[in-house]
């Protein structure tokens, strides 16, 4: 395909989106001033900004995996603090109970009565700390929040901000006082991501910014409205049938991988992807695009997000982990095999 086929084919795809040029231009002021904002206070990890800013416009949530101490709880506050609305942060233990999340029914001696007291699940932006140390039935309470978006207290439903996004951490070291996130659990994040170590430079331009006390000057450079919008506008990008058509084929080969990749790599797979991981690709792959600067999603934006979206979706059994076999290198044989449109 030359040249001028491509340019009139991607004149195409952004007519179809419906998206005018001034919606355009303030979906990048906003994610420019998001990014300035991240760049100011965290060194490095600039792939954990940009899948972030996906949860963020999907209104997903996302679980954020690594060692302590990389900045996991850093990173999600200060692209959260940056959008005026509710931030609550709940450090999980062993020990915490359902209601000290969701929320109870307290007796008032003073009017003979109970009342409800709606618990820190009740914000915009909600960061549960090393989720992994709390109990299983706590976790669980979580569940009918995250899927549901709404909490039940004594048989009655508050239903939570349009705008919640749970932001979890886990350490995935630790293994005395934890508790592994169950399947189903697992599948109500919108995206999986990985914090690595950074450089050397990395690690001296954080005791500069440290000394400089940039983390003292938190700041709201956005309205919950700028953060609908691009959620508004996320929905309205073109997908064409032959990228969901992409999708599903990536979905179905997670679930039946013998049919695409090699036997030796399908027997390492337990359990596929499901149906919330086809629509995790098509929210995010939007998102994305307009992170982009497109109007209209391609190939690559499903490409860019394959790890992120699937490295909890599917299920690896003992004897990946006895051969070393990644999560990672199963879904890079799965797109390998996969015909891209």
């Amino acid at each position: 395909m030359n040249n001028e086929n491509v340019i009139t084919n991607s004149n195409n795809l952004a007519e179809k989106s419906n998206i005018s040029q001034e919606e355009i231009t303030r979906c990048k002021e906003i994610i420019a001033n998001l990014f300035k904002y991240y760049s100011e206070r965290i060194v490095g990890q600039t792939n954990l900004e940009k899948i972030l800013l996906v949860s963020l416009m999907a209104n997903g949530h996302i679980l954020l995996e690594s060692v302590p101490g990389l900045a996991k709880t850093t990173s999600a506050k200060v692209l959260t603090e940056a959008v005026n609305g509710k931030f609550s942060r709940i450090q999980c233990t062993p020990d915490l109970l359902p209601s000290d999340i969701i929320g109870t029914q307290i007796f008032n001696y003073s009017n003979n009565s109970f009342e409800t007291k709606i618990g820190p699940i009740y914000a915009n932006f909600v960061l549960l700390d090393e989720i992994n140390r709390s109990s299983a039935k706590t976790q669980s309470a979580t569940l009918e929040a995250m899927q549901e978006r709404q909490i039940t207290i004594d048989g009655k439903i508050y239903k939570l901000p349009e705008i919640f996004i749970v932001i979890a951490t886990q350490n995935p070291i630790e293994q005395e006082g934890t508790y592994l996130l169950a399947e189903a659990q697992l599948d109500r994040f919108l995206l999986k991501e990985k914090v690595e170590y950074p450089t050397a430079l990395e690690e001296v331009e954080i005791l500069n910014r440290i000394e400089n006390k940039v983390f003292d000057n938190a700041k709201s450079i956005l309205k919950l409205d700028d953060l609908k919008f691009l959620q508004n506008l996320s929905d309205k990008v073109y997908i064409d049938d032959s990228i969901k058509n992409y999708i599903a084929q990536i979905i179905l080969a997670t679930r039946y991988p013998k049919n695409y990749i090699a036997s030796n790599l399908a027997e390492y797979i337990n359990l596929g992807a499901s149906t919330r991981g086809t629509i995790a690709f098509m929210q995010c792959a939007k998102a994305i695009a307009l992170i982009n600067g497109r109007t209209y999603v391609i190939p690559e934006d499903i490409k860019e997000l394959r790890y992120s979206v699937l490295r909890h979706r599917i299920s690896l059994n003992f004897s990946a982990i006895a051969d070393n076999i990644t999560v990672e290198q199963i879904i890079d044989a799965i797109f390998g095999a996969v015909n891209t449109p």
